[in-house]
């Protein structure tokens, strides 16, 4: 059996005296997408950031490559090929679009990703691409959000709430850009309140309750009343 690109093993995280995860396990494959889900405050962010460097847990909490990477800082964890687009996109408000999208390439990894493929993947922000960042609508903003995690050219790209505030119609055009990520044989953990279009997106699934692991597997492995208890557990 391959090894996992990444391993969550016993992962206890959280933010001063307060715990958000408790023992949580679970592996992501080469080119697989995994979509974490759970109600609000269940730790599904903050499972993002431990991954991404942003809050310190025990080494080997996080294993990457087969090498312990659990507290490490951000900038290594994105040198390593791991980049988060964060929930609530932000961007670098006194930027504009092309100078956020450089600035993601700074500390990251030599890769296919550039200025030009991102510009063809949303092509409307080229035609933005000197305007402030603060300008562009919502879903605009999160174009520039995706773009400027795959300047970096990771091999996992964490998304956090990518769809929350957006249009239908935009939501569509940012799950159709993420299929054809996919399609380039990255990684990707997605966090989605929107449960059936992350189910359908994925090819397995994480559910947290109260920083808790409550189900996970495959998507088509658990019927739908198995995944509401786990997501809202016992009613």
């Amino acid at each position: 059996m391959d090894e996992p690109l990444l391993s969550l093993r016993g992962l206890s995280a959280g933010y001063g005296d307060f715990q958000a995860l408790f023992d949580v396990s679970f592996d992501l494959g080469r080119g697989e997408v995994l979509a974490l889900i759970g109600a609000n405050g269940a730790g599904k962010s903050t499972t993002l950031a431990s991954i991404a460097g942003m809050i310190a847990c025990g080494p080997g909490m996080i294993v990457h490559r087969g090498e312990a990477i659990g507290g490490a800082p951000a900038v290594r964890i994105v040198k390593r090929g791991i980049a988060l687009v964060p929930e609530g996109r932000r961007l670098f408000r006194s930027l504009t679009v092309e100078e956020n999208l450089v600035i993601g390439g700074e500390h990251g990894r030599a890769g296919p990703w550039s200025l030009e493929r991102v510009y063809a993947l949303f092509p409307i922000l080229r035609e933005k691409r000197r305007q402030p960042a603060p300008s562009l609508s919502g879903g605009q903003q999160q174009m520039v959000a995706i773009g400027r995690a795959l300047m970096a050219n990771p091999e996992l790209i964490l998304f956090d709430e990518i769809s929350l505030g957006l249009a239908p119609a935009v939501i569509r055009d940012i799950y159709a850009a993420i299929s054809v990520i996919g399609e380039s044989g990255m990684s990707a953990i997605l966090v989605e309140q929107d449960v059936t279009r992350a189910l359908a997106t994925a090819d397995s699934f994480v559910c947290l309750q109260e920083g808790r692991v409550s189900l996970a597997g495959k998507p088509g492995d658990h019927s739908r009343s198995d995944i509401v208890a786990a997501y809202f557990g016992s009613l």
